[in-house]
């Protein structure tokens, strides 16, 4: 039997089930005096004929249990409390009416007197007679009545109808065990029966107490079939709500249940965590990351979600990911720009050599910001166009370091799929943020420098046009509300400093260019790589070797060494490995126990290097017999020179032969040059019949490598002049232009590049289109164009004046 403790007087009926009295083994009914010692009962009523079990804990109730018994009466009254919360009740606080009831057992523990009960008679308290130090009263018992012969059949219908309600509600109540089924059958006695009845249902003390207190059998049995079907009527309700509840348990709802269960398991043993704590973590986070309206609500609504989830859940999981990327992103997070124009130009020309245009556009946005102090300011988007080498993304870390900016850098080369730049949905398993929203968290603000690497070698397949999607990101007009796939709220990257990079932009599609301000970048002189070489390139090495300036130093010759006969390109990538050759080698010899300085000569880089792998320069290297012109060419790795080579064989059919793995366009060039000869024989004292009995051959060295574009046209139309004329191309000159068939010369692209290209090989006498002269003198650099004689052309008439040795007399 389960116990409860009180700090005062009270009675309270053990949760064990009410037993009946066995009529054969029942004694006489014990004799009952007009005067009871009266224990109050809190929560319960007993019924004569109940066999009931009773806990007295506090002293009054367990004195007057002793006086009971010591004065040879075991009879006492049991009357229930009006008001449970009553610790210490009077007369005023009980009901009139209650029950004598035999003390049938009793036992004494260390704080409580255990009894066992059984009721004997209904009483009503006639006279108070004391209420210390317990309660005392004369009483009136009042006797069962007989039943009216009248009154038969319906007493008889009513107490088939408490038998039938007292069996369904046995039958709906999990409380009520099914031996009470045969209660209402073996008790013969109507009243009796109703009173028994009462006892075992789950009526409130009201309800019970208006039981006992009716003396007629027929307005007991009424109200009790009213009270039946009352609390019927209620447990079929929870039944029917139950039973709707169980049948719509999902399974992850039931593994929700057995998950908490197991996981109240663990904490009992000290295992696992409580989900809770992760809860309320995750809504702080929420609370203090200052999210825009649309997030916040947003990830509201999938913090709703996760509540109601189970761990194991397989949404849990993406809900949790999803609430974590919404408050990892710096919505309202941005660092304040360097408007100091002297510090951030000061910062630029310590990171890079040259690239001087590049510089003014940065100290020019700044200038505007420092200027304009309200209103939105529109973030410039640059694209650095040129070769491998000259530093287009390092640069990008340069502006970023110089603004107070973070960086951010996404390289684009080989992508196709749309959803690296949208983000897929995350309706996909392994759903992630594109790398616009993933490059934003990982900087951590709002405004950084992102790059875009390699932009040029984007691709496109099956799953979409990553350039596409590049186009709302890059545009200034729509990127105030860039809407990832995978957030599905507007990101504002209004306020991102954009930077692309690229080689090339014709594989740029141009919608995409069109957004984008272009800058390019061209190749380095000699003078720029060794002032690249001394500031940056030489010490970077040197610490990277675990070596010191103490204990090396290079003289300039040596690293003009380096660049002019062991690397030959636009940019510095070849300069730095040859660089970290020659200090492999130094440090080798430290290694093996030199510890007096080394000085980097040209003795020690022949050492270290090997033989010069250009020795002569290129235009030297070629005989230039009559038929041969040297070009200028444009590639995504810098310029290079162009060595066209033409003959012609006796044939009895006119033809041409191209070879040189050529693309289209500079095919058309070789016939345009071809026919423009041909058209203008006389001008150039060419005999006409050379070109029918002859065949012509047209041949561009390097035939592995494709070549492209209208650029070489002047210098196909020198070449085949030379050849049919007889004079050669005078030394150390090149030339570039596209040529039209009526002989002008039109402008090109990449001027600063061929130049440098044209420089680098030996070239001292240049010819390009007058057009083109402007490029010339605002891009190639004064030292350059000292070393240079240049003419601009605008008719090929005056190039083939100016390239082709006089007529021998």
């Amino acid at each position: 039997m389960s116990e409860v403790k009180v700090p005062v007087e009270e009675v309270l009926v053990e949760e064990s089930e009410p037993q009946i009295a066995d009529p054969d083994l029942e004694e006489a009914r014990p004799v009952i005096p007009d005067e009871l010692n009266i224990l109050p009962l809190r929560e319960s009523v007993i019924y004569p004929m109940l066999i009931a079990p009773l806990s007295v804990a506090r002293d009054a109730g367990m004195l007057l249990i002793d006086q009971s018994i010591g004065a040879n009466s075991r009879v006492i009254g049991v009357v229930a409390q009006k008001h449970a919360s009553d610790e210490e009740p009077g007369f005023d606080d009980i009901y009139e009416y209650g029950c004598a009831v035999i003390i049938r057992s009793l036992a004494k523990m260390p704080d409580a007197v255990r009894l066992i009960v059984q009721g004997i008679a209904r009483f009503r308290i006639v006279e108070h007679l004391q209420e210390k130090p317990y309660l005392r009263a004369r009483i009136e018992v009042i006797d069962e009545p007989e039943i009216p012969a009248d009154k038969a059949e319906e007493i008889e219908a009513l107490r088939r109808s408490v038998a039938a309600l007292f069996d369904q509600a046995i039958r709906l109540s999990p409380n009520l065990p099914d031996e009470l089924r045969s209660l209402t059958q073996a008790v013969e006695e109507t009243n009796v029966m109703a009173d028994l009845v009462a006892a075992h249902m789950n009526l409130n003390v009201e309800d019970k107490q208006h039981i006992l207190e009716t003396r007629e059998v027929l307005p007991r049995l009424r109200s009790l079939v009213e009270m039946l079907g009352k609390e019927v009527r209620v447990l079929e309700l929870s039944s029917k709500v139950q039973n709707e509840v169980n049948t719509e348990l999902s399974k992850s709802q039931r593994d929700y249940y057995l998950r908490e269960q197991l996981k109240a398991i663990q904490r009992e043993l000290g295992e696992g965590g409580d989900s809770a704590e992760e809860i309320d973590e995750l809504r702080a986070k929420i609370d203090s990351a200052n999210l825009p309206q649309d997030a916040l609500k947003e990830v509201n609504r999938e913090y709703d979600r996760l509540r109601r989830m189970s761990p194991g859940a397989p949404e849990y999981t993406v809900a949790r990911t999803y609430i974590d990327w919404i408050v990892a992103l710096p919505w309202n997070t941005a660092t304040i720009d360097n408007l100091e124009l002297k510090e951030v130009r000061k910062v630029l020309d310590a990171d890079h050599a040259g690239l001087d245009k590049i510089k003014e556009r940065i100290i020019e946005f700044l200038a505007v910001r420092k200027v304009k102090k309200d209103g939105h300011i529109r973030q410039p988007i640059l694209c650095f166009v040129g070769p491998p080498g000259v530093g287009k993304t390092s640069l990008g870390r340069s502006i970023a370091r110089s603004m107070g900016r973070k960086f951010a850098r996404i390289s684009l080369g080989g992508m196709r799929d749309e959803a690296e730049i949208r983000g897929h949905r995350r309706t996909y398993i392994g759903a992630l943020p594109g790398q616009v929203i993933q490059a934003i968290r990982r900087a951590e603000s709002n405004n950084p420098v992102l790059m875009f690497d390699e932009i040029d070698k984007l691709g496109n397949d099956f799953r979409g046009d990553p350039s596409s999607a590049l186009l709302e990101v890059l545009d200034p007009e729509q990127n105030a509300n860039f809407r990832d796939h995978y957030l599905d709220v507007p990101m504002d990257l209004s306020k991102v400093f954009f930077l692309a990079t690229a080689n090339r932009l014709d594989t740029i599609p141009a919608p995409l260019r069109d957004r984008m301000e272009i800058i390019e970048l061209g190749g380095y002189t000699e003078e720029e790589k060794l002032e690249i070489s001394i500031r940056h390139l030489v010490p970077k090495q040197i610490e990277e070797h675990g070596l010191n300036k103490d204990q090396i130093v290079f003289r300039k010759e040596a690293l003009r060494k380096i660049i002019r006969h062991y690397t030959r390109e636009a940019g510095v990538r070849n300069l730095e490995r040859e660089i970290a050759n020659v200090i492999r080698k130094a440090t080798l010899k430290f290694a093996e126990g030199r510890t007096d300085k080394l000085v980097v000569n040209l003795d020690f880089v022949e050492e270290a290097l090997g033989s010069p792998r250009f020795l002569h320069e290129e235009v030297l290297e070629r005989d230039m017999t009559p038929g041969t012109a040297v070009g200028l060419a444009w590639t995504p790795v810098g310029g290079d020179v162009l060595f066209i080579e033409t003959t012609k064989m006796p044939s009895q059919t006119r033809g041409m032969i191209v070879t040189g793995l050529l693309g289209e366009v500079m095919k058309e060039s070789v016939t345009a040059a071809m026919s423009y000869i041909r058209s203008n024989a006389k001008q150039f004292k060419i005999d006409p019949s050379e070109f029918e009995k002859s065949e012509i051959h047209v041949h561009i060295p390097s035939g592995a490598t494709p070549k492209d574009g209208p650029s070489a046209g002047i210098t196909l139309v020198t070449a085949l002049a030379s050849l049919f004329t007889g004079r050669r191309v005078k030394p150390r000159l090149a030339m570039t232009g596209e040529i039209s068939l009526t002989g002008q010369v039109m402008p090109v692209g990449g001027i600063k590049e061929k130049v440098l290209a044209a420089h680098r090989s030996g070239v001292t006498t240049l010819i390009i289109p007058e057009d083109n002269e402007k490029d010339y003198l605002e891009e190639v650099p004064a030292e350059i164009r000292s070393k240079l004689k240049v003419y601009p052309v605008r008719k090929a008439e005056q190039a083939l004046k100016i390239a082709l040795e006089p007529r021998k007399a």
